[in-house]
């Protein structure tokens, strides 16, 4: 099989299809992992589907098996020529799990823990507003509008603009940072770079959760689910926090419904009437 006149061909393809350059980089690494595992077969199509399940099958987590199997999908369908070629591969069903989100007095404890100025404004950036990683470090100063206490998030997760809430109190953060730091594009510049780094967001969020002695898992998509499941708990309209998330389905901000300790705790357990 030629694989690189493939790749080619698919790569075309996904620049057309998807505008997340992150989607087309994954989905061309397991097109061109598929093909050379398979590089002995004549064509794509002749590739058996008990051979692809079985590939399918190899990777080691359920979110490489569907971004294998998604991949595999648009390749077939807009590459190879053939739509139905995966359609009766089942798609792999993901383990329900609901994050172990941070109370508001461990939240204050990173806080407190925080002792430099830039990862401060990158914690209070996260949690106030509810960034995804990818939205903190392309984030401009220029989307941040004082006069209508707002930040526009342009070009997020789908390509979609959205708005979220400039609070009060991260605007004299904003404005000492600014004075020390004097960053003029992004908020955010790496030290030999004019843009940070979504790993090096990610290693201050485990320093500031290890000095605030913080024995939960913590992560940077972690402060977005912080600062919904409080939101939710301090009663604003799950409508409201679906646009601010940027969800296209409210069924996605319902899971901060779930994880609310809120309505977890309020429920009297049956115990209560048993004299222990």
């Amino acid at each position: 099989m030629d694989t690189r006149k493939w790749i080619e061909k698919y790569s075309i393809d996904i620049q057309l299809l998807y505008q997340s350059a992150a989607t087309q980089k994954n989905y061309k690494s397991q097109i061109w992992c598929f093909l050379n595992h398979f590089k002995n077969e004549i064509e794509p199509k002749a590739i058996d589907n008990e051979k692809i399940k079985l590939w399918i099958l190899e990777a080691q987590t359920v979110n490489t098996k569907k971004h294998r199997l998604c991949a595999l999908n648009s390749f077939y369908k807009h590459t190879v020529g053939m739509p139905s070629k995966i359609q009766k591969i089942p798609y792999p069903k993901a383990d329900k799990k609901l994050p172990i989100v941070l109370s508001q007095e461990e939240v204050q404890k990173m806080f407190d823990a925080c002792e430099n100025l830039k990862h401060k404004v990158i914690l209070a950036l996260l949690y106030s507003c509810g960034l995804r990683v990818s939205e903190l470090i392309n984030l401009k100063w220029s989307n941040v509008d004082r006069s209508r206490m707002i930040i526009n998030i342009i070009a997020g997760k789908g390509k979609k603009d959205r708005q979220v809430m400039l609070s009060e109190s991260l605007i004299p953060l904003l404005e000492k940072y600014y004075n020390q730091y004097k960053t003029k594009n992004y908020i955010l510049a790496g030290q030999f770079s004019n843009q940070y780094s979504e790993r090096s967001v990610g290693q201050v969020m485990k320093q500031l959760a290890s000095k605030a002695g913080i024995n939960k898992r913590v992560y940077t998509h972690l402060m977005r689910h912080n600062c919904f499941t409080h939101m939710v708990e301090q009663g604003i309209d799950i409508n409201l926090i679906q646009k601010l998330a940027g969800h296209s389905n409210v069924k996605t901000t319902l899971l901060y419904t779930h994880i609310s300790h809120n309505f977890i705790s309020k429920i009297k357990s049956p115990l209560a009437n048993i004299s222990i």
